[in-house]
């Protein structure tokens, strides 16, 4: 171990800064001038003396008085060492980290042209983009996919973690990127289901928005919320704009403009989610919200420990103050130390 005859370990901020694992082992300390006391009360019986008088040089014989202290001094700091190494001190730095496994989440984005209406501000579709941003921004760990449908549907983004790449998809979308007149629902659901089917995520979640009816398409919304279910995808879909028993005052509004709710609603029944109406702005922003409550990602926290021991470092000075009192009792000191 580095640096381990460095004072420093004995400073009282390193010492605080330790984790004792066998604390109990410091109430022997006290026992340490004890067992010295009873060595020379035990020794001084046995010891027979010569009285001798002597003159002596004061300095010179004060160094000789003190070396006799060294050896006792060296053992009784030595036991210290080795109790305080038997403690066992540590240092424990403990992290928590985070684990999860994040959904695929496939976004659904009806452009057709009925999608630019102006019920919602500043339409239907801007609308729509800006609270999806919103959705993503909240999003962690998770995959989040986009596909854009009117008469056909087209798969814009694969599922991907980098939500910068996916907020550049959706600034690009407009009507004009599929000139196909038409709601192809059952068609968009599908891309999505066979984007997600073999996909390892914790969940699978589709959630379409739409404003019509399905119109064109190879495959019909039931079937595909069907292919959904079996393959473990959970659909929710949001009707933007008004439906078509809006009040009579709305009935000028064209027909592209106007929707009829129950095929959403049937989507989502088959498909285990939820279906979900937007008729003005703040009415979008709440259906986001709840299916971002809806959708919680499952975590679970890990906590890990790094411990260090430095048990080694009072051994090292424990052994090297014994060697000093060996070598006291074995040299020519000896003779310097006895009384």
């Amino acid at each position: 171990m580095e640096n381990w005859f460095s004072l420093e370990w004995f400073g009282y901020n390193t010492l605080r800064s330790y984790e004792w694992v066998y604390p109990y082992f410091f109430y022997l300390l006290p026992l340490v001038p004890f067992l010295f006391w009873l060595r020379n009360a035990l020794h001084r019986k046995h010891k027979q003396r010569l009285t001798i008088t002597y003159t002596s040089v004061t300095g010179f014989r004060s160094w000789l008085t003190l070396l006799r202290f060294v050896q006792p001094i060296c053992v009784g700091l030595a036991i210290c060492l080795i109790l305080l190494a038997l403690a066992r001190p540590q240092v424990v730095s403990e992290r928590k980290d985070r684990f999860s496994e994040g959904i695929d989440i496939m976004l659904l984005l009806d452009i057709s042209d009925s999608m630019i209406e102006k019920d919602l501000s500043p339409n239907r579709l801007e609308a729509a983009k800006r609270m999806a941003r919103q959705f993503i921004k909240g999003r962690l760990q998770d995959r989040i996919g986009l596909i854009v449908f009117a008469g056909e549907a087209v798969s814009l983004c694969p599922l991907t973690t980098d939500y910068e790449l996916l907020y550049g998809f959706l600034d690009e979308v407009t009507p004009s990127l599929i000139p196909t007149p038409g709601t192809a629902i059952g068609s968009a659901l599908a891309v999505a289901v066979n984007r997600m089917r073999d996909t390892a995520g914790e969940s699978k979640v589709a959630i379409l928005i739409s404003d019509g009816d399905n119109t064109s398409g190879n495959l019909g919304p039931t079937t595909s919320a069907q292919l959904a279910n079996a393959f473990g995808v959970k659909v929710y879909t949001i009707s933007v704009g008004k439906p078509k028993s809006a009040s009579k005052a709305d009935t000028t509004a064209s027909a592209g403009a106007l929707m009829d709710e129950g095929e959403l609603q049937n989507i989502a029944g088959i498909g285990n989610g939820k279906y979900f109406r937007a008729t003005d702005n703040t009415a979008l922003e709440s259906v986001f919200k709840q299916i971002d409550q809806l959708e919680k990602v499952k975590s679970r926290d890990v906590l890990s420990r790094d411990v260090k021991d430095y048990y080694r470092v009072y051994l090292y000075w424990a052994v090297t103050l014994l060697l000093v009192a060996i070598g006291t009792k074995s040299t020519f000191m000896a003779n310097i130390l006895e009384d």
